[in-house]
């Protein structure tokens, strides 16, 4: 039987005065500067959108008349063209610009489908209406063949229009649930996190329908897995430390790190993450911090820059005596993974996490968030997460 351990004292105060203090000097401005090099993507509302989209397809039909080769113009979404901005510390896409002709053989396939998604978002828009990507796809099988090249034409018309891909309409199913302390509005229906029981509320992609009402949280949990948010929602942990709790159920998705985003701009609250010891959690931190690079365009409106990484670290492992069982071996892809991290600008520039992930990889060792209990089932609960939160033991 695993001992039971004593709950550490909750103080979350000095822990707090501690992350304020690093929020003071790196506080988000209601508009980020960014550098030259990088390209400006707007947040458009409705109208907005439209009255962009209006202006493209004319500046078209003007190529049309004025040669007759009228081509599109916009920004590369290819790794060269990816930049990190160390100031605010997201990865962003630079000015690096591709062309697609309407008059070349080889790009007939490639313009029809953009034009198909440019005529579904002018619908969307102009019907106020939203769809997911799949929906997109079964508009025309024919003409797209795979989801793969509608996906690709719905990226390419929100950077054609310099926006989000929230702000044509067009959403990714949304998989994440949020829990604690906190009121939402979902168009006219308010929404009480508290009383959802114990799955939570299913994260809306239509995020542009969602108004955050009020919270009494002191600090914003992100998990990466489903069943560490059973543990916490069946531990009504949120009711002895103050806090919202959300999940994307592994990857980070889009509509989980908007709406983390939201939560985070709104509410001004330290935000924490949780995450497997492993290169993949390390990773899900990574994306939510500073962006993915595939979608670096949009990560003004999807990074939190404020987010620390609480655990499980891999100095954990020794600190709270997790038996050897539970720590697996690294494969060759871990290893390769781990090695792809350390060699990242933003991970040199963290002594602390450039520290803990070379130490994973001189160990070469792993862990899931499952392993804390083999101190028993409430150690994450009722000890781990209380005393990472109150001493401050972050990254």
């Amino acid at each position: 039987m695993a001992k039971k351990q004593s709950k550490p004292n909750w103080d979350f105060k000095a822990a707090k005065d501690l992350f304020y203090e690093y929020l003071e000097k790196r506080q988000e401005k209601k508009k980020i500067n960014l550098p030259p090099e990088t390209i400006q993507i707007d947040d458009l509302n409705r109208k907005e959108a439209l009255n962009r989209l209006y202006e493209l397809t004319d500046s078209v039909i003007e190529k049309i008349y004025a040669s007759g080769r009228p081509a599109i113009q916009l920004p590369s979404r290819t790794s060269t063209n990816i930049i990190w901005d160390e100031e605010n510390d997201l990865l962003l896409l630079g000015k690096q610009l591709q062309e697609k002709q309407f008059h070349s053989l080889s790009s007939v396939a490639d313009i029809t489908r953009l034009m198909r998604v440019l005529e579904a978002v002018n619908e969307l828009l102009v019907k106020d209406l939203h769809a997911t990507k799949r929906e997109i796809f079964y508009s025309d099988v024919k003409l797209f063949g795979e989801q793969k090249n509608s996906d690709k034409s719905i990226e390419d018309i929100a950077t054609m229009l310099y926006t989000t891909r929230n702000s044509t309409h067009i959403v990714a199913s949304a998989k994440g649930s949020c829990i604690g302390r906190l009121r939402i509005r979902d168009k006219s229906d308010i929404i009480d996190l508290e009383g959802l029981g114990s799955g939570g509320w299913t994260i809306s992609p239509m995020l542009d329908n969602i108004e955050i009402l009020e919270s009494d949280a002191e600090f914003i949990l992100v998990v990466e897995k489903d069943a560490a948010m059973i543990r916490l929602a069946e531990a009504r942990f949120w009711r002895e430390y103050p806090c919202i709790i959300l999940t994307a159920k592994g990857a980070a998705d889009i509509a989980t790190r908007m709406f983390l985003k939201h939560l985070s701009k709104d509410l001004k609250l330290p935000v924490f993450s949780l995450v497997d010891s492993d290169p993949y959690g390390h990773y899900i931190h990574s994306v939510y911090l500073r962006g993915s690079k595939r979608l670096s365009y949009e990560s003004p409106f999807l990074a939190t820059p404020n987010i620390k990484l609480l655990g499980v670290l891999t100095r954990d492992l020794d600190k709270y005596k997790i038996p050897k069982e539970g720590r697996l071996p690294m494969t060759k892809m871990d290893i390769k993974r781990t090695k792809e991290l350390l060699n990242e600008d933003f991970v040199k520039k963290n002594k602390a996490w450039h520290d803990d992930l070379n130490l994973a990889l001189k160990l070469k060792v792993k862990a899931e968030i499952q392993v804390l209990s083999s101190h028993g089932f409430e150690f994450l609960t009722d000890h781990y997460l209380p005393e990472k939160l109150t001493t401050g033991d972050w990254i």
